[in-house]
C-alpha cells in the first residue's frame, strides 16, 4: 500500500456511506412522530448526522444539510452550529448554494453575533454581481439583518442600485435603503437624489417601495418632511390614476386596483398634510373621491376607507370632509365584521373631542354596540358613550348606561360606575336626579364603585338641603330591601344618623312619605351591626348613626345599651368607638348635643374626590362622630357659616371652638384631654379622615400642658360687647415663647335680674390670623353681676396686622333664645403690634 493509503481509505469509505436524506423526507419522517419525545429523538439523530457531515467538510451535501437545519430551527430546535456553514454557502459560486446560505444567514445570524461581520465582503461582491438575482439576495439579506457597521460600509452600493434602470433591483434597493436609514439616520441625505426619481416609475413594486422609503425619511427628519411636501401633487396624481384606472389583472384585488399602494400613499399624505394648510388643501379633493368611490362590500375597500378616514382626521381638512369621514365610521358600526366595528369605535373615540356634533349623529348606533357579545367592542362602546354625554342628552344616555350597568359583566362594572358618577356630577339637570342616579349605581354595583364614591355622595346629600327628607326616606327603603351593597349601606347609615328626625316626621314632598317609628329605625341599624354582611367600616357607620340619633330620638336609654354592648367588641376599632361614646354619655353628657349636631353645608374644593371644608366655630374634632365622612373637617354649630359670611367667606381661617362644661375647668383642660392635643401656637390642623376607617372622637388623648408661660403684656383691657345687659370684656396677655401669640381672656357678665343660660361664645378672624377658642368656665352667666364666665382665646398674628374679629353670642334669657352678631375692630395697638 502507498503512503496515501489512509486518505484513499477515507475517501472510499465516504463514497460507500449513504447520502443524507432529503428535506422532504425529513419533514415526512418528523410528521410521523406520535409524541414530542419521539420527535425530539428524530431531530437529535438527524442533527448528529448533520454535525458529522459538517466536520468532514462534505461540500456535496452542505446545501441540503443547511436546509434541513433551517427547518429544525423553524420548529424551535437549536441550529446555531450551522452559522459558519451558511457563510461557506454564501461564498459559493452556485446560485442554489447562495440562496440557502443567505436564507440561513437571515434566520440564524443577527448583529449581536460577530460572525455576521464576516459576510460584509461577500455581500459587497454580490451587490456588484452580474446576475440580478444574486444582487437581489444580497440586498434582501442586508435589508433584513445588516448591522450599523455593515450599513455604513455598503450604503454606497445600495445607492448605486437605487439609480439603476432595473425595476427588480430598484424595489429591493429601496427597501434596503429603509433599513440603512433606520440603522444609520445620518446617511439619509445620501439617498435623497435617487429618491426624487422613484415616483416617476411605472412599476407598482418600485412605487410601493419608494413610498415606504419616503415615509421613513419624513418620519425621521423634519427637514425631509418639509422638502418632500412639494411631492404632494405628484402623489395625488398617482392615487387618482389608481382610482380612475380600469381593470388591471396584474394589480386587481377584489375589484380594486392595487389597494396596498393606495394605503401606503394615503399614509404618506397623512404625514405630509399634518399641520400644513397648503398640502392639506391640495389633497382634499382626492380624499373626497377615495371616500365616495371606494367599494365597501369587501374588506379591501374598508381598509382603504379606514386609511382615508385617518388621513382626513390628521390633516387640516375641510369640515364637510371630516363629517364625511365620521359618517364612514358610522357605516363601519353597522358592519357584520367585529374587527371593523372595533376599529370604528376606536377611531370615533379619538375624534369625539374635535368633532363632537358629527359623532353625536351616530349615538344610537354606538349605544347599540353596548349589547354586542364581544367584550372588546362593549368596552370601546362604553368609553365612547361616556364621551358623548352632555347636558342635552344626559337623561337618555344615563338611562342606557344604567341599563348596561345592570346587565354587564363584573369586569365592566367598576369603570361604568365611575363613568356614571363623573357624568352625573358634571351634567346633572337637578340635584334630585343626581342623587337618584348615584343611588341607583350604588344599588346595582355598590361593591364595584371607587373608594371616594361614599364621601362624594354624602357631600352631595349634605349640600342638597331641600332633598334631605326625600333622600333619607329613599335610603331607608333601600336598606329594607338589600344590605349587601356596603357603600349604599354606609351612605344610608350616615343619612339616617344625620336626618333621622326628618324620617320620623314624614315631611317628604317629593314622594309619598312613609310612617316609621324610632324603634323600627333603631332595629334596622342594630341589624346592620349584627349582620355578617357588614364590614368593619359599615359597622362603624352604623354605631355612629345610632349615637347621633341619641340627640334626635327620645329612646336614649336603648341607645346607651347598644353602645355599651359594643364596648367589649372583639373588633378593636368598634370597641374604641363604643368606649368613646360611652364616655360622652357618662362624663361629658353636657357636650353631647353640641358634638352630635347636624353637619353644615360642605364647601367643595376638589373636582373628583373628598372635598375640603372650611371649618368655622366648631368643636376641635366634631367630625370624629361622623364615621368616614367625606370632609376632613366638620363643625357642629348650627348656622356655622354665619361667621364666615361676616368676614367674606373665603377670607376666614379655621376656628376651633370648644363647648361648655357645667363646672369650672382649669383653663379648659378637661376638654383638651377629651378632644386631643391641640396646637396652641397655630391653627388646629384639620383632621384627615382615612379612606378605610372612620375617625374616633377620643383619638390622640393628650395630657400636655394647656398654656406655655404667659407674661403680662401691659395691654389695656377693652369692652368688646355691651348690649341687653350682657357685657363682654377682653383682657390681654402675651405668650413668652412666641411673641406673635396674643392671649385674650373674655369676661362675660350679666347685669339683668335673670341669669343667662346655655351661653355660647364664638369667634372668627381673617385668613392672615390663626385663632384657637378654648372652653369656657361655665355656660351660665349669673344675674346682677354676681359672677362671670371666662374663656380664653389664643390668636397667632405673624404679620403683625391690625386685629379684627367677628363674634357670635348665643344664650337663653327668661326662657327665650337670643342670638347676636357683632364686630370688634377697636383692639388696642399693643395687642397686635
Amino acid at each position: 500500500m502507498s503512503v496515501d493509503g489512509p486518505s484513499y481509505f477515507l475517501a472510499s469509505l465516504r463514497r460507500r456511506m449513504p447520502a443524507p436524506i432529503r428535506l422532504r423526507e425529513l419533514i415526512r419522517t418528523i410528521r410521523t412522530a406520535r409524541t414530542q419525545a419521539e420527535e425530539r429523538e428524530m431531530i437529535q439523530k438527524e442533527c448528529a448526522a448533520i454535525r458529522s457531515s459538517f466536520r468532514e467538510e462534505d461540500n456535496t451535501y452542505r446545501c441540503r444539510n443547511v436546509a434541513k437545519l433551517l427547518y429544525m430551527h423553524m420548529l424551535g430546535y437549536p441550529a446555531h452550529f450551522g452559522q459558519l456553514e451558511c457563510l461557506k454557502l454564501i461564498a459559493s459560486q452556485k446560485f442554489t448554494d447562495k440562496r440557502i446560505g443567505y436564507l440561513g444567514a437571515m434566520l440564524l445570524l443577527d448583529e449581536r453575533q460577530d460572525v455576521h461581520l464576516l459576510m460584509t465582503n461577500c455581500i459587497k461582491n454580490d451587490l456588484n454581481h452580474s446576475t440580478q438575482y444574486v444582487q437581489g439576495l444580497a440586498l434582501c439579506t442586508l435589508g433584513c439583518m445588516g448591522s450599523s457597521e455593515m450599513c455604513r460600509d455598503l450604503a454606497g452600493e445600495v445607492e448605486k442600485l437605487l439609480k439603476t434602470s432595473n425595476s427588480y433591483l430598484r424595489k429591493k434597493a429601496a427597501l434596503c435603503a429603509v433599513h440603512v436609514i433606520r440603522k444609520v439616520p445620518e446617511l439619509m441625505e445620501m439617498f435623497l437624489p435617487a429618491t426624487k426619481n422613484l415616483l416617476s416609475e411605472k412599476n407598482h413594486g418600485v412605487l410601493h417601495t419608494s413610498v415606504v422609503l419616503l415615509t421613513e425619511m419624513c418620519e425621521r427628519s423634519p427637514d425631509m418632511l418639509a422638502h418632500f411636501r412639494k411631492l404632494v401633487p405628484q402623489l395625488v396624481r398617482i392615487l387618482k390614476n389608481l382610482i380612475m384606472s380600469g381593470y388591471s389583472p396584474e394589480h386587481d384585488v377584489s375589484g380594486i386596483s392595487d389597494p396596498f399602494l393606495q394605503v401606503r400613499i394615503l399614509r404618506l399624505l397623512r404625514i405630509l398634510g399634518k399641520s400644513d394648510d397648503d398640502s392639506s388643501e391640495a389633497m382634499n379633493d382626492i380624499l373626497a373621491q377615495v371616500a365616495t368611490n371606494t367599494e365597501t362590500s369587501k374588506n379591501v375597500g374598508n381598509a382603504i376607507l379606514y386609511e382615508t378616514v385617518l388621513t382626513i382626521m390628521d390633516i387640516k381638512s375641510e369640515s364637510g370632509l371630516r363629517v364625511l369621514a365620521i359618517n364612514i365610521l358610522g357605516r363601519f358600526l353597522l358592519n357584520n365584521d367585529k374587527n371593523i366595528r372595533y376599529v370604528a369605535l376606536t377611531s370615533l373615540l379619538k375624534t369625539v373631542q374635535t368633532d363632537h356634533n358629527a359623532v353625536q349623529r351616530h349615538r344610537s348606533t354606538i349605544v347599540d354596540c353596548l349589547k354586542d357579545l364581544d367584550v372588546s367592542i362593549k368596552r370601546r362602546a362604553m368609553e365612547l358613550s361616556f364621551a358623548l354625554v352632555n347636558g342635552n342628552n344626559v337623561r337618555g344616555m344615563m338611562k342606557e348606561l344604567l341599563y348596561f350597568l345592570d346587565s354587564c359583566d363584573p369586569e365592566f362594572k367598576a369603570d361604568c360606575a365611575s363613568g356614571v358618577f363623573l357624568a352625573a356630577e358634571k351634567y346633572a339637570p337637578s340635584k334630585r336626579w343626581h342623587i337618584d342616579t348615584v343611588m341607583r349605581v350604588l344599588t346595582t354595583a355598590g361593591s364595584y364603585v371607587r373608594d371616594d364614591s361614599v364621601p362624594n355622595l354624602i357631600q352631595l346629600i349634605t349640600n342638597s338641603v331641600e332633598m334631605h327628607a326625600y333622600t333619607v326616606q329613599r335610603l331607608y327603603k333601600a336598606l329594607l330591601d338589600d344590605i349587601s351593597q356596603q357603600p349604599l349601606v354606609q351612605v344610608a347609615s350616615w343619612c339616617i344618623g344625620e336626618y333621622g328626625d326628618l324620617l320620623l316626621s314624614g315631611q317628604c314632598e317629593e314622594e309619598e312619605p312613609i310612617q316609621v317609628t324610632e324603634d323600627e329605625v333603631l332595629d334596622v341599624l342594630e341589624g346592620l351591626l349584627a349582620s355578617n354582611l357588614s364590614t368593619p367600616v359599615t359597622r362603624g357607620y352604623s354605631l355612629t348613626a345610632i349615637m347621633k340619633l341619641s340627640t334626635r330620638f327620645s329612646s336614649v336609654n336603648r341607645i346607651k345599651k347598644v353602645v355599651s354592648v359594643y364596648g367589649s367588641s372583639i373588633d378593636v376599632e368598634l370597641q374604641q368607638r363604643a368606649v368613646e361614646y360611652n364616655a360622652l354619655f357618662k362624663k361629658y353628657d353636657h357636650m353631647r348635643p353640641a358634638l352630635l349636631e347636624r353637619m353644615p353645608i360642605m364647601e367643595k374644593t376638589a373636582t373628583n374626590g373628598p372635598s375640603e371644608i372650611v371649618q368655622t366655630n366648631g368643636e376641635a374634632e366634631p367630625s370624629a362622630v361622623e364615621a368616614k365622612h367625606p370632609p376632613p373637617v366638620a363643625q357642629p354649630a348650627n348656622q356655622a357659616n354665619d361667621l364666615l359670611d361676616l368676614l367674606g367667606g373665603n377670607d376666614v381661617v379655621p376656628v376651633i371652638q370648644t363647648s361648655m362644661p357645667t363646672k369650672p375647668a382649669s383653663a379648659g383642660g378637661e376638654l383638651l384631654d377629651l378632644l386631643g392635643d391641640l396646637s396652641l401656637s397655630g391653627p388646629a390642623p384639620a383632621p384627615s379622615v382615612p379612606s378605610s376607617q372612620p375617625p374616633f372622637l377620643l383619638d390622640g388623648l393628650s395630657s400636655q400642658p394647656l398654656f406655655n408661660d404667659i407674661a403680662p403684656a401691659g395691654i389695656p383691657p377693652m369692652i368688646a360687647y355691651n348690649k341687653n345687659g350682657l357685657k363682654i370684656d377682653f383682657t390681654f396677655e402675651r405668650a413668652n415663647p412666641n411673641p406673635n401669640v396674643a392671649v385674650i381672656t373674655i369676661h362675660a357678665t350679666n347685669s339683668t335680674e335673670s341669669e343667662m343660660t346655655e351661653f355660647v361664645f364664638q369667634a372668627a378672624v381673617p385668613k392672615t390670623f390663626q385663632l384657637q377658642l378654648l372652653s369656657p368656665s361655665s355656660n351660665v352667666v349669673p344675674a346682677l353681676n354676681q359672677g362671670s364666665v371666662t374663656q380664653v382665646i389664643r390668636v397667632l398674628n405673624p404679620q403683625k396686622q391690625q386685629l379684627r374679629m367677628r363674634i357670635k353670642l348665643t344664650y337663653t334669657h327668661k326662657g327665650s333664645p337670643v342670638q347676636d352678631l357683632s364686630e370688634v375692630n377697636n383692639f388696642p395697638p399693643q395687642s397686635w403690634q
